[in-house]
């Protein structure tokens, strides 16, 4: 089953400095139908002027990624931990205990446009945490790239919850494919371009899987895909999406 989640219907606010898309309830916006999905809690998309950013404010109990997908964004937190990151670059913060920090488009020329997405954790109270790591094209490019995951497999970043995160940077009519455990969820969402999502896998009769039906996605949107055991993601543009595998 799949419950699309279009662009259009998240929750708009542009303050100037902020240009921001909420997919699920989040700060002003408030829908108590998009809570999120799973663990996953949070998906905003923000754009943030030359300059301008986040001034310091605190979080508890939250493991929070940012993926930048152009520009550069500026970290500084109470633990002392500071950085840039640009695309390419995946940065986890896990808040536990509780940690104040502040985010800033580092440059005074052009914006920077980030994903911000926030996963409840497996346990609360827990020391806070800072890593950024880079994730190079050649990682991401026409594959399943995994960015954070529990046990830090395969070089990913680690994360307080049964969840795996993938990036992907698909060229046009390049696609990837994700086998899902029985039970778990999936979260698609498209940070750019526009692709097709693969579903409903059944065995021709040359013997291969196929899916039954394609959904197409365009940027901004998401999906919410559940009893699937078998997606593919297929690019009609060039794309970036990013896939969450969940308990």
């Amino acid at each position: 089953m799949i419950t699309l989640r279009p662009a259009s219907q998240r929750g708009h606010f542009d303050f100037g400095w902020l240009d921001t898309n909420h997919t699920f309830s989040f700060g002003e916006y408030q829908d108590p139908s998009h809570m999120g999905f799973r663990s996953l809690r949070v998906v905003n998309e923000d754009r943030v002027a030359p300059g301008q950013g986040f001034g310091t404010h605190g979080h508890r109990d939250m493991e929070i990624l940012s993926y930048v997908l152009s520009g550069e964004l500026s970290h500084k937190d109470s633990q002392g931990n500071m950085g840039v990151i640009r695309n390419g670059d995946v940065q986890r913060m896990t808040a536990g205990t509780g940690i104040m920090h502040g985010e800033f488009n580092a440059s005074a020329r052009e914006p920077v446009h980030f994903l911000q997405i926030w996963i409840m954790p497996a346990k609360r109270g827990v020391a806070p945490r800072y890593e950024d790591r880079n994730f190079p094209i050649e990682k991401r490019k026409n594959r399943l790239c995994l960015i954070a995951s529990p046990e830090e497999a395969e070089g990913s970043l680690s994360i307080d919850q049964d969840a795996r995160v993938y990036a992907t940077a698909l060229e046009a009519e390049k696609e990837v494919s994700l086998q899902v455990a029985e039970s778990r969820g999936v979260w698609v969402q498209v940070a750019r371009g526009k692709v097709s999502l693969g579903h409903g896998f059944n065995a021709s009769k040359d013997g291969m899987e196929r899916a039954g039906e394609w959904t197409e996605l365009a940027a901004g949107d998401g999906a919410a895909i559940q009893g699937e055991r078998k997606l593919a993601i297929r690019a009609e543009t060039d794309s970036e999406v990013l896939v969450f595998d969940l308990a």
